[in-house]
């Protein structure tokens, strides 16, 4: 009986590759071809015109966002930290003013750590 249940479960086995031997490949060659990410994709952050509210650091689970004021409470500065950043979104859907968004660039990877943090300067003007 043993030999016999064998070759039902080598014959199923055989069964499963010949029907994905028809089918389209699923995987690209990456370098060469790269598929559109969808549209709720998240990818690399984009600061333009923050005001500083601070919303988005409140919002932040990985603590991977900071800004610095001037004395008249205008932003100087703004960095991403993406080595901490989960891409969650939560400061591109509570910024009130739309001054964060989530772009489809995923092609983030670095040698440098420095590259991983993204620094845009000034404010509102921007």
């Amino acid at each position: 009986m043993k030999p016999l249940k064998g070759i039902f479960i080598l014959l199923d086995g055989m069964w499963v590759v010949f029907k994905h031997l028809f089918r389209r490949p699923v995987t690209l060659e990456y370098p060469e071809k790269k598929r559109e990410p969808n549209e709720s994709f998240r990818g690399k952050p984009v600061v333009k015109g923050c005001i500083g509210c601070g919303i988005c650091k409140s919002v932040c689970p990985s603590n991977a966002i900071s800004f610095s004021k001037d004395e008249n409470e205008a932003v100087t500065s703004y960095c991403f930290d993406l080595k901490k950043c989960i891409f969650c979104g939560n400061c591109m859907y509570y910024c009130p003013y739309g001054a964060i968004k989530m772009t489809k660039s995923y092609e983030l990877a670095s040698e440098n750590k420095s590259d991983l943090q993204l620094n845009y300067k000034g404010g509102a003007d921007d």
